[in-house]
C-alpha cells in the first residue's frame, strides 16, 4: 500500500534536476516563507562527519532520555521508510503528520527549485518547532558548511564525527578540503566536540575553532575514552571528572568512540541538564539498526548452515571498512570463516573498501541493491575484487547468496561469521525483506 507520504514525496524529487546542489540560498527562502521555523526549536546539538554520526546521535538520544527529556531527533537517510527521519519527543513521525507536513512545505514553496533533502530537512524543522521537547538532534546530509541542517544559528553544541574522504564529486578531493566542509556548522560560542581525526583534518578544524572562537574540546586533549584492560568496562574522563561505565550495546572499537563523542556532547552542553546516572543507562538503551546488528531467528538465518552468525553493517567507505575490520578482529573467531555479502553503489571507493577487508575476509558473494539505478553490478563488485587478489562469486540477491553458503567442516566451531554489507541502501532492502522495521 502506498502511504500518502510516499506520494508526495514522489512530486518532491522532481523539484530540482539535480538529487544534490549544495546551497543555503533555497533552504532560507523556503524558511522564510514558513515563519522561520529553525528559529522556533528546543535546543539543538548539530553534528557532523563523514562516519559515526548516526550511531552518536542514537547515543545521545538515549543519555538525554533516560535523564528524562523528550527529544526531537533528525537523521539520514533512513533505512526502510522515510518517516525514521524524523523522531518527534521520542517517536517516529506518524504518517498523516508526515504528510501534512510535507504537503504544506510543497505548497508553500510553490513550485520553485528546490532539492529533496532540503524540503524535507525544512519539513523537518516545521514539525520540530511545532511539537514541544526538550532537545533537539541534527545530523548533517552532506558536508556541513552549505548542508541543508546548517541554519541554526545558535546551536547548543556541535560534534564532528571522524572525517576521512568520501563524496568527493561534492567535498573536494582531498581531506583538508573534506574537513573544511565539515566545519562549517562551528559556530561562534558553540561548545565543539571533535572526535578522533587525521592530522590534517584536525589541523583545518582547529583552524576553524580559532577563527570562529568556539571552544573546541578535542580527543585526547580535553576528553578521552578507551576500553578498560581488566573487564568489560571502558573509563571516559575530561575536566568534569572520570566515569566507569559498561561498554556500548553497539559493536567494534568505533563505537567506544563514537560513545565518547555523545557523553563530550552531553557533558559540554549546558542546555539541559544531563547527571552521569542518566550517561550510563544512555549507553545501555542505545540502539542503531545496521550498525553490526546481529540478525537472529528470521527467514535469512534458516538459509545458512548451522551455527552460523549473521550480522547486518552498513559500511559503505574505506574507513568504515577498518572499523568493521577492527570489529572483526576484536571478535576473537578463531578460525571460523568470515563471508561478505556485498552490494555497493557505483560512486563509492570499493577497490580500497575490499583491500581494507582482505586479512579478515575469506569469501565475498557480491550482489545487486535492488531500486537503486546507481549501483555498482554483482559482475563489476567481483571484477573489482579479482584484480586485487580476492574470491567473489555473484548472486543475483541477498537470499540467494546465503544459500550458496555451505560449512564444508560440518562443525559449529567453525561456522561460517557472514555480514551482509557495503551500502545502507542494501541494508534497508534487506530489513524490509525482513520486516524488522527500525522503531
Amino acid at each position: 500500500m502506498t502511504n500518502n507520504s510516499d506520494v508526495i514525496l514522489e512530486r518532491l524529487m522532481s523539484l530540482h534536476p539535480k538529487v544534490i546542489d549544495l546551497s543555503l540560498e533555497r533552504m532560507h527562502r523556503l524558511l522564510n516563507l514558513l515563519g522561520n521555523p529553525e528559529e522556533k526549536l528546543p535546543p539543538v546539538i548539530h553534528v557532523a562527519g563523514t562516519n559515526g554520526k548516526g550511531s552518536t546521535l542514537a547515543t545521545l538520544r538515549a543519555i538525554a532520555e533516560a535523564a528524562g527529556h523528550r527529544v526531537h531527533v533528525y537523521t539520514s537517510p533512513h533505512l526502510v521508510r522515510f518517516n525514521e527521519r524524523i523522531r518527534l519527543a521520542g517517536k517516529i513521525i506518524d504518517e498523516d503528520y508526515l504528510a501534512e507536513i510535507l504537503e504544506e512545505c510543497e505548497q508553500v514553496n510553490g513550485g520553485e527549485l528546490i532539492t529533496y533533502f532540503e524540503v524535507t530537512t525544512a519539513a523537518a524543522l516545521l514539525a520540530f518547532s511545532r511539537i514541544p521537547a526538550d532537545l533537539c538532534l541534527l545530523e548533517v546530509g552532506l558536508g556541513g558548511r552549505l548542508d541543508a541542517t546548517n541554519v541554526i544559528a545558535h546551536p547548543a553544541a556541535v560534534g564532528i564525527t571522524p572525517v576521512d574522504i568520501d563524496h568527493q564529486q561534492y567535498l573536494g578531493e582531498n581531506l583538508t578540503q573534506i574537513a573544511a566542509e565539515k566545519a562549517g556548522i562551528i559556530k561562534r560560542g558553540a561548545p565543539t566536540i571533535i572526535a578522533p581525526q587525521h592530522k590534517d583534518a584536525e589541523d583545518v578544524i582547529r583552524n576553524v575553532l580559532r577563527m570562529t572562537k568556539a571552544k573546541g574540546y578535542i580527543f585526547e586533549r580535553d576528553w578521552h575514552i578507551a576500553a578498560d584492560i581488566d573487564g568489560p568496562t571502558m573509563t571516559y574522563s575530561d575536566i568534569h571528572g572520570s566515569l566507569n561505565l559498561p561498554l556500548p550495546t553497539l559493536k567494534g572499537e568505533h563505537q567506544i568512540i563514537n560513545t565518547g563523542t555523545a557523553i563530550a556532547l552531553a557533558r559540554h552542553q549546558s542546555a539541559v541538564v544531563i547527571p552521569d546516572s542518566a550517561i550510563k543507562a544512555g549507553i545501555g538503551w542505545a540502539r542503531w539498526p545496521a550498525r553490526m546488528q546481529c540478525l537472529e531467528q528470521t527467514a535469512y538465518n534458516d538459509l545458512l548452515p548451522k551455527g552460523s552468525t549473521l550480522y547486518l553493517d552498513g559500511a559503505h567507505n574505506p574507513a568504515a571498512a577498518l572499523a568493521l575490520r577492527n570489529c572483526l578482529k576484536g571478535m576473537k573467531l578463531g578460525d571460523r570463516p568470515v563471508i561478505l555479502v556485498m552490494g555497493m553503489l557505483n560512486t563509492k571507493d570499493c577497490a580500497n573498501f575490499l583491500h581494507t577487508l582482505m586479512p579478515v575476509i575469506s569469501q565475498i558473494i557480491s550482489v545487486p541493491i535492488k531500486g537503486q539505478d546507481g549501483a555498482a553490478s554483482p559482475a563489476d563488485i567481483a571484477a573489482t575484487a579479482s584484480d586485487i587478489g580476492m574470491k567473489c562469486v555473484m548472486a543475483s540477491d541477498v537470499a540467494s547468496a546465503l544459500g550458496q553458503i555451505n560449512n564444508p567442516n560440518d562443525a559449529i566451531a567453525l561456522a561460517p561469521v557472514v555480514i551482509i554489507t557495503g551500502s545502507l541502501y542494501l541494508a534497508g532492502n534487506v530489513l524490509r525483506e525482513l520486516d524488522l522495521l527500525p522503531n
